[in-house]
């Protein structure tokens, strides 16, 4: 349940007007958008179709979840597993700090703040089932909007690894969710291919 409406929305308006700065474009039905711009209403789209009473603070979370993720980008990082991760957690941290900086602007208390902060560093997953259920909505957003295009860039090994590391963060519910997207049958391919090896 939303609070208070006015300020939700002020909230989601502010997330998507910082993403919609966004240099890189997506195309989308032929036009092109502000990548982070159209992964936030991805995930906003995905949440309400699997979780439509998920509280405030994870609606607030889905949204701002990748919130000017193209200001740190991969390649400031050392392209091994270490730089992967420090990469990984310097967003986590950088991504709080923005949607803290605008829920305050909005006048969130400091539980919501901190709560929403939380579930963007993804603290207590496996533990918090909202932690959980923002993964499994991370997850599925990736394999029906970016696992091919990922797939095409990568070795099929790298590709398979990624759906296993996927498939463990979800839950079983996330995965039921996950076999009835409308996949291509070359996404269903390597999906199958990666759970019959798990």
């Amino acid at each position: 349940m939303i609070l208070h409406q006015a300020r939700f929305d002020e909230a989601i308006r502010l997330f998507d007007a910082a993403n919609a700065e966004d240099p890189n474009q997506e195309i989308v039905d032929g036009q092109p958008y502000p990548k982070e711009l159209v992964y936030g209403q991805r995930m906003s789209a995905c949440l309400h179709a699997v979780a439509p009473n998920a509280s405030e603070a994870v609606q607030l979370a889905a949204r701002c979840q990748h919130i000017r993720r193209w200001t740190i980008p991969r390649q400031d990082f050392p392209m091994d597993r270490a730089g992967y991760h420090h990469w990984r957690n310097t967003l986590k941290k950088f991504h709080a700090q923005v949607a803290g900086d605008i829920l305050t602007q909005v006048d969130y208390d400091a539980d919501t703040i901190q709560r929403v902060q939380a579930l963007l560093q993804k603290q207590q997953l496996h533990l918090d089932p909202e932690v959980q259920l923002l993964e499994d909505v991370i997850c599925l957003v990736f394999l029906q909007y970016y696992f091919l295009d990922f797939a095409a860039r990568h070795p099929e090994e790298k590709v398979i690894d990624i759906v296993q590391k996927t498939w463990r963060k979800m839950t079983t519910e996330g995965h039921r969710l996950a076999l009835q997207l409308p996949l291509s049958p070359e996404a269903q391919a390597l999906i199958g291919k990666a759970l019959a090896g798990q």
